[in-house]
């Protein structure tokens, strides 16, 4: 009974918008399973591993100087980034991975009852924190080909928006807008309208739209934001940067952020993994060959698959997502089942090497045989 009363205190004590929100799955742990040759492929990690100029600059860390606090902002990374993209030090936040400044966007600007427009499906940070927030959060739906629906954003961006959440290559299904795209839905959206564009897999795409660019000639608040973690290979470092529209939005993030939110060690790594282009090539051609690969035999083996400019596959198993994921996990394969509505029968799974790639498809194929009834690929909702 003491046990049951402290719960209840607690809950009473926890803010309504926090009790409600969904948590973020990260998948399955690889140590709980007893699989052999266990392939973690939930999480759309580089599988070529970190660029070997950032491991060595790790591996020469002796730990002297780590017992002071890293350079707050960042100077030395963000002027190499600054310099590289032609913009601004002062216009460049860095965040522990950019999903940190995805959360301190929503702390710097958004109050409860406010509206958040980002789509369907979506990364699950895209929702979780605004509605950490008391933000409301409506999603916008894709064409039936995964596409962008521009009359759907349209109508959506019709009604007053505070922000504006999009990642392009998308996450979970890959797809880029292009360029005439992204000028389209910019000219949706009302000028006040913060406009969050979240390219956190843009390395790995072939042909999108030139966000910097386009943005740049707005004459509005907008903020890109990228990472280390996927095409660099630093996901265990966690470090992100976002490119603003003006200084002034980046003090604000800087007013809720933590003093020291990026460590020393990843700011060196990502310095020496920003300038390892020939890891950085080596990736980017990698992932595109296996994408294209693994496209074409899962199509040729009957299954729906979105087409991907990332380094992941968004795959319509015909069949219960979680179900297939719990028979994939027999066979160490650790992937992600999509729980959006209309979505249910949706897994998306990470490139890995190229031999992990060939057993992952055979897996499937069984996975999806010892599953009855006989597969019935989903065909999600329209957008209006």
């Amino acid at each position: 009974m003491h046990d049951l009363h402290d719960h209840h205190r607690l809950q009473a004590l926890i803010r309504p918008s926090v009790r409600d929100l969904p948590l973020y799955d990260p998948g399955a742990d690889p140590q709980t399973l007893t699989a052999p040759n266990v392939a973690k492929l939930s999480n759309c990690e580089n599988p070529l591993g970190i660029s070997p100029a950032a491991a060595r600059v790790i591996t020469a860390c002796t730990g002297a100087g780590l017992e002071r606090y890293p350079d707050p902002t960042g100077k030395a990374l963000r002027r190499l980034l600054g310099q590289h993209l032609d913009v601004d030090p002062a216009r460049i936040i860095l965040g522990n991975g950019s999903e940190n400044i995805l959360e301190l966007l929503c702390l710097a600007f958004l109050d409860p009852g406010e509206r958040v427009v980002t789509q369907q499906p979506c990364f699950g940070l895209h929702e979780i924190f605004p509605r950490m927030m008391g933000a409301h959060v409506d999603k916008v739906l894709p064409n039936h080909d995964f596409g962008f629906n521009l009359q759907a954003w349209q109508t959506a961006l019709a009604l007053h928006t505070k922000m504006l959440l999009l990642s392009t290559p998308s996450n979970p299904v890959g797809t880029a807008l292009s360029g005439s795209e992204l000028r389209d839905l910019v000219a949706a959206a009302e000028q006040d309208t913060l406009l969050v564009i979240d390219e956190a897999y843009y390395e790995f795409a072939v042909d999108q739209a030139d966000a910097l660019a386009i943005l740049g000639a707005q004459s509005r608040p907008w903020i890109v934001l990228r990472t280390f973690s996927k095409a660099y290979g630093l996901a265990g470092l966690r470090v992100g940067y976002g490119i603003a529209s003006h200084p002034d939005l980046i003090d604000a993030l800087h007013r809720v952020r933590t003093p020291y939110n990026v460590n020393q060690l990843a700011q060196d790594a990502a310095l020496a993994a920003w300038l390892d282009h020939e890891h950085l090539a080596r990736s980017q051609a990698f992932v595109q060959a296996q994408r294209q690969r693994m496209s074409t035999a899962l199509n040729d083996a009957g299954f729906r698959v979105a087409p991907s400019q990332a380094n992941f596959l968004f795959i319509d198993t015909g069949c219960n997502g979680l179900l297939v994921v719990n028979e994939l996990l027999k066979d160490g394969f650790i992937v992600k089942a999509w729980r959006e509505p209309g979505y249910a029968n949706f897994i998306r799974v990470s490139l890995g090497q190229e031999a992990q790639n060939d057993r992952f498809l055979g897996s499937l194929l069984r996975a999806v045989e010892t599953l009855s009834p006989p597969p019935v690929f989903s065909s999600p909702q329209r957008s209006s």
